[in-house]
């Protein structure tokens, strides 16, 4: 039998499938995305936005060398001032990449995750790198050194990352949100379409998610006025991965337009589990019925799938016209989506290969509501 084309767009089996499938399901599918040709791939499968973009990704991998070694002068600054200098140098290539990414998804709305994990995965550690970094530099090693063990944390996922950092260094926020909404602000003035959506990642309190909006209202202003715009849009709101955030939800809604759920870091929260380490216990577990399913590959609806649906409802009470999704990797499980789909979430996004079986899922959990 002859194979089939390889591009989605070129199979005329898979156009068909996706079509019918499209004309029944009601929530919408994004896609999680790092790079604007992770972007473009999404959009050949068929995602009507993106879910997720990581600006951290764009310290890994080919071509990071120049935007790493400005990170990292930047979090072994000393003091505001030689920090904004720093975030100054980063800021191009921050805009360069939100800017790109924006431009190849025409329109759709993609929601940008300001910086998440710690400090201290950018820095080097073995003596050799620490060695090579501070000549890099231009310090001492033992003052490097010093500096490096000063981030060091015994429970980093709880430490200090997400929104702490932006409290604490209110400056990273500023420089990422001036990032996003000049990128977004020159697409305008070009004459494309934009719908920049920036997410605050780690909340726990309605009061840090008010810390940071005065920023980015601050900011869209100053963007705002300087580019001559009527408007600029651009939608602020929170991941809801923390338990007392889905609890709390009704005091949050209240600064954010849209809530994420960032079902990998709530799962691991709500049981307990570290993502890392269930290999150990979780197969035992599944052969002894002690759980039906490994939660972080299918939502857990008695615990997880509660707080998610009574984060929701707590958020439209205080905002009804709020926004709601998820974007952590159970957004392409046919089982989770269904779950998403009865909870009355508005999208799901996932990995752009899962981005199929998403809407597959999503015409089924439809049609089996009848």
């Amino acid at each position: 039998m002859p194979l089939v084309p390889s591009a989605p767009e070129a199979n005329p089996f898979y156009v068909r499938l996706m079509k019918l499938a499209d004309g029944f399901r009601k929530l919408n599918v994004r896609a999680n995305a790092d790079t604007p040709k992770d972007a473009a791939q999404a959009v050949k499968f068929g995602a009507e936005g993106i879910g997720l973009f990581r600006t951290e990704h764009m310290f890994y991998g080919e071509g990071s060398e120049e935007p790493l070694f400005l990170l990292r002068k930047m979090i072994m600054s000393q003091g505001e001032t030689e920090r904004r200098k720093a975030l100054d140098e980063l800021f191009p290539h921050v805009k360069a990449d939100v800017k790109a990414t924006l431009d190849v998804m025409d329109g759709r709305p993609v929601t940008i995750r300001l910086l998440d994990p710690p400090l201290h995965e950018f820095v080097p550690h073995d003596r050799e790198k620490l060695a090579h970094l501070a000549d890099e530099l231009g310090v001492k090693p033992g003052a490097l050194r010093k500096r490096v063990e000063a981030l060091r944390e015994n429970n980093p996922m709880l430490g200090h990352r997400g929104v702490r950092l932006g409290i604490t260094y209110p400056e990273i926020t500023e420089m990422q949100i001036r990032a996003i909404l000049e990128a977004a602000a020159e697409l305008l003035r070009s004459g494309k379409k934009v719908q920049p959506e920036v997410m605050i990642p780690i909340t726990s309190t309605a009061t840090e998610l008010a810390h940071q909006k005065v920023i980015f209202d601050r900011i869209r202003d100053e963007v705002r006025s300087r580019f001559k715009l009527s408007e600029l849009p651009c939608l602020f709101g929170t991941m809801i991965e923390i338990p007392r955030a889905a609890l709390r939800a009704g005091d949050i809604a209240a600064d954010a337009e849209f809530f994420s759920f960032g079902t990998n870091d709530l799962t691991q929260m709500t049981f307990g589990f570290s993502r890392d380490d269930i290999g150990g216990f979780l197969p035992d577990y599944l052969r002894g019925g002690i759980l039906s399913a490994d939660p972080f590959q299918t939502i857990d609806r008695d615990g997880v799938g509660e707080l998610i649906a009574l984060g929701i409802a707590r958020g439209r009470a205080t905002r009804a016209n709020l926004k709601v999704g998820i974007c952590g990797e159970h957004g392409g499980e046919p089982e989770s989506v269904m779950f998403c789909h009865g909870v009355g979430m508005d999208y799901v996004s996932c990995s752009p290969f899962r981005v199929p079986i998403a809407r597959l899922a999503a015409a089924h959990a439809a049609l089996q509501e009848g």
